[in-house]
């Protein structure tokens, strides 16, 4: 085969693709972070950020991952002995987990087989049995396993009780539709490098009143992330703030904003959609119970090394997709339609897939996968 020249394409769960009107704004002059101007950019870059989560209340932003959120939701929100439910269903779940053991929380461990999802009933049961569990951390998109749950349903379970309900919305925000007010969901923790379209770096966090009243009884040693703090100096940054982060990010909503919200929804369910059927019209399973938008989890077919899938896919036709985590290495493979992806985006990368499914002795008619995908994009959006 002659040598071309190669493209690289992302088509992992994150860190995604950057559009270039926002990196460009990244390299704009760093002006000083306690300057009015900065002040006045960061007042109105928060701001815009409320649209994202769909809320009224405040957004923060911290210089760090998405994991940063996390360890802030179970730092300010509990002491150490209180009780907490935790949904564990992947990775995403098990982080939850880690943060609430480091902070030493009681923790009633809602456990499920990876590729499942937590059902509202169950969320309901364990508040039942545990009047006083204080939060419910939940993983809206758990992107081991490309699971979505109903955060929609579970709410209205926990808005009915004493509990918070906090969501890792760290791959899912903008990918579904999440609500925040209007659902009733206390706490949402994500991260610049998915949906929003930003390189990594970047966490945030909003809270109901509700959550807020929990912050200001939690005894937990916190300090960078002390949420107190930052709305004690809000609208500027008790620390040094990302500074060309945020501009970025107001670049990135300014974006999504013109697109529109429901649009960028729309845009995620046509290209998972389109990705889903495309595998399984070459007779490959998917993993996930419930799949959603933001990655497609995929089964290895037997015989086929799944390890070799992500590395020829990268290294020979320069499409970056992600493998299975933990116990799943080898064993599936994923496909992300997650932020700024277009429906070529998503052909090339279904193309990748069969070109290398194709090189390891898959059998399957060549074609059959990109023309699905084209076919249900057409469907979509064409014509």
């Amino acid at each position: 085969m002659p040598k071309f020249l190669k493209k690289h394409y992302i088509a992992a769960p994150g860190p995604t693709p950057v559009p270039h009107d926002v990196l460009l704004k990244g390299a704009k002059e760093t002006i000083h972070h306690r300057t009015p101007q900065f002040v006045s950019i960061l007042e109105e870059t928060l701001e815009k950020a409320k649209y994202l989560f769909q809320t009224k209340n405040t957004v923060y932003a911290f210089v760090s991952s998405g994991t940063g959120a996390m360890e802030a939701a179970v730092s300010n929100l509990l002491s150490p002995g209180d009780k907490a439910i935790v949904v564990v269903s992947g990775k995403f779940g098990e982080r939850w987990k880690e943060i609430c053991e480091s902070y030493k929380i009681d923790i009633v461990e809602i456990a499920l087989e990876w590729g499942d999802y937590v059902k509202p009933e169950q969320i309901e049961k364990a508040l039942k049995e545990n009047p006083d569990v204080k939060a419910v951390f939940t993983t809206h998109s758990e992107t081991s396993t490309g699971t979505v749950i109903d955060l929609k349903a579970i709410a209205e379970v926990t808005k009915k009780t004493d509990a918070v309900l906090v969501t890792d919305a760290v791959s899912s925000l903008l990918a579904e539709p999440l609500k925040m007010d209007e659902w009733g969901v206390d706490v949402v923790v994500t991260g610049s490098q998915k949906g929003i379209m930003l390189p990594p770096g970047l966490a945030l966090i909003t809270l109901s009143e509700k959550a807020w009243k929990l912050v200001e009884k939690s005894d937990s040693p916190r300090y960078y992330f002390d949420l107190r703090a930052y709305r004690k100096k809000y609208p500027d940054n008790p620390y040094t703030p990302g500074v060309n982060m945020i501009y970025m990010l107001n670049e990135a909503i300014k974006m999504i904003e013109e697109e529109g919200i429901e649009n960028v929804w729309e845009r995620h369910r046509i290209l998972g959609r389109a990705t889903r059927e495309a595998v399984k019209s070459i007779g490959l399973e998917l993993f996930s119970k419930r799949p959603g938008n933001v990655v497609t989890a995929v089964k290895v077919p037997e015989g086929i090394d799944g390890n070799k899938i992500t590395k020829i896919m990268r290294d020979k036709y320069g499409v970056t997709i992600a493998g299975g985590q933990a116990h799943l290495k080898g064993k599936i493979f994923r496909i992300a339609h997650l932020g700024y992806m277009s429906p070529f985006d998503t052909i090339t990368a279904i193309s990748a897939l069969e070109f290398t499914l194709k090189e390891l002795g898959y059998e399957f008619e060549m074609g059959t996968a990109v023309k699905t995908a084209m076919k249900v994009l057409y469907e979509e959006v064409g014509g």
